[in-house]
């Protein structure tokens, strides 16, 4: 039963992650970088702290004790997933949203999954034990059905496209594909970050911290990530001089703003909350959360936006499409519970 619930946290988590750009779309008059580093500052560097602050036991203590190279690991690939977030961000700008999500989402999917038994050495190993058919089967089936969840969000964008006799002049695969590559395999390194931070988690563990452990890692990862999202905010700012933004200035809802970045940055931090939560809960298989967690936030994404009728102008081709890669996305899920329930 610890991995069905470690299954249902990361659902929880994922759920939040599929949420959590909504409150954007409400933003008045803010360019994309002070909105940006805005709910950065609170997903990445308030809330870790302040969470590990009430979570972790004797946090001082903890810190004092932790392996500086675990510290120091989990903070440079943390860096590396925030350089990851800001090619996913610029991918979408060339190629949409839905191809930027099914290519990068994929690519980081299999790599964040395989990555950390792969360096240490285990990877034979643990597809060896009971349960690893069930999780290359599911690993498949999630990345199959997110490529179809991408190939039917671009044949909506030409539906709408053509309902509304627009075409996006922007597209290009030739600038958008290596953007995506580079956000893949960069945003794969935070499942990798939280593997190589176990060992300060696993002080924690020893001062009461309990299935909250991986909340003092989040201290390193979060702020690495902070930092490069940070740079290239500040680099847009005085690029644009768009730092006046922060300040009111006539008839622009600024607390409104605020408000809606922090509930942006809380809903982007939950995903990691329950994250850790569900990480904790995996066994053997632990390698494989990273894998759950990016297939259900596909899944959520999707639904989400049947539920906010997104696809209403869709073909019925396109629709077709967009339910059967739901369908294999639910499949993946059990077939990776599957997987982790026989090796616990």
């Amino acid at each position: 039963m610890s991995v069905i619930g470690g299954v249902a946290f990361h659902a929880v988590g994922a759920a939040f992650a599929a949420l959590c750009y909504t409150p954007q779309k409400k933003v008045i008059k803010w360019s994309w970088q002070t909105y940006w580093l805005a709910q950065a500052f609170v997903c990445w560097f308030l809330l870790p702290l302040l969470v590990a602050w009430i979570t972790i036991p004797e946090l001082v203590t903890v810190l004092k004790e932790a392996p500086a190279d675990a510290m120091w690991k989990a903070f440079v690939l943390g860096a590396a997933y925030g350089i990851g977030g800001t090619a996913f961000g610029l991918a979408i700008r060339y190629i949409g949203f839905s191809l930027t999500y099914a290519i990068s989402i994929g690519i980081s999917c299999v790599v964040g999954t395989l990555l950390p038994p792969f360096v240490k050495g285990e990877l034979g190993a643990v597809l060896q034990q009971p349960g690893a058919g069930w999780l290359i089967t599911g690993m498949i089936l999630g990345v199959v059905g997110i490529a179809l969840c991408g190939i039917a969000g671009r044949f909506k964008e030409i539906d709408l496209s053509k309902y509304i006799g627009e075409i996006d002049s922007n597209f290009s695969v030739a600038k958008g594909l290596p953007l995506c590559l580079l956000a893949g395999v960069l945003s794969a390194l935070y499942g990798f970050a939280i593997d190589q931070g176990q060992p300060i988690a696993d002080i924690a563990y020893d001062y009461g911290a309990g299935n909250f452990q991986t909340n003092v890692v989040y201290i390193f990862s979060n702020t690495g990530a902070f930092l490069t999202t940070g740079i290239y905010c500040v680099f847009l700012h005085n690029k644009n001089k768009t730092w006046g933004e922060y300040k009111p200035a006539g008839n622009v809802p600024l607390n409104l703003n605020y408000i809606l970045a922090a509930i942006t940055g809380m809903l982007w931090y939950s995903q990691f909350f329950f994250y850790g939560l569900g990480h904790v809960r995996m066994g053997d298989y632990k390698f494989t959360s990273w894998a759950i967690h990016m297939i259900m936030l596909v899944l959520f994404s999707m639904l989400a936006g049947l539920a906010l009728k997104e696809w209403k102008q869709a073909k019925g081709k396109t629709v077709f499409i967009l339910v059967l890669a739901i369908a294999i996305l639910l499949a993946a899920v059990l077939s990776l519970t599957i997987g982790n329930s026989m090796s616990a």
